[in-house]
């Protein structure tokens, strides 16, 4: 049985595309990819989300990569929890990245947060990735 991890694939090909110097990165739909998406625009990651009905019905994000003095605002996006290791954490012990300069984007029972926005509604949960 093969296991597909959709959210390392879509940080990968946030990944690639913003190193091959694309404009725009294409994805399929999700409630999850669409709320990191928000995230990574909201911290000035992305220079724009928007959602695109194709045929059939299918829905897809496309990402507007951001880009300072021609190199990516994404330095660098990993996977923090990963299907076969889950890592959930406490709203105190929420990984910071960089020292507070990166975001830890985290799964939560009051939905997708940054790690700042957790913190300050004292939640914890699954944490996604990391970006900075």
């Amino acid at each position: 049985m093969a296991v597909h991890d959709t959210i390392g694939d879509f940080l990968t090909n946030l990944r690639n595309a913003s190193a091959a110097g694309k404009d725009t990165c294409t994805v399929r739909y999700s409630k999850l990819r669409a709320g990191i998406a928000q995230i990574l625009l909201r911290d000035g990651y992305v220079s724009d989300v928007s959602e695109v009905e194709e045929v059939k019905g299918q829905r897809n994000l496309i990402i507007t990569l951001k880009y300072v003095d021609a190199s990516s605002a994404i330095v660098g996006i990993e996977r923090y929890s990963k299907p076969g290791r889950r890592l959930y954490a406490k709203h105190t012990d929420i990984p910071r990245v960089l020292g507070g300069l990166g975001t830890s984007i985290l799964t939560t029972s009051k939905g997708i947060l940054s790690d700042r926005d957790a913190r300050r509604e004292k939640v914890g949960g699954e944490v996604i990735c990391k970006v900075w």
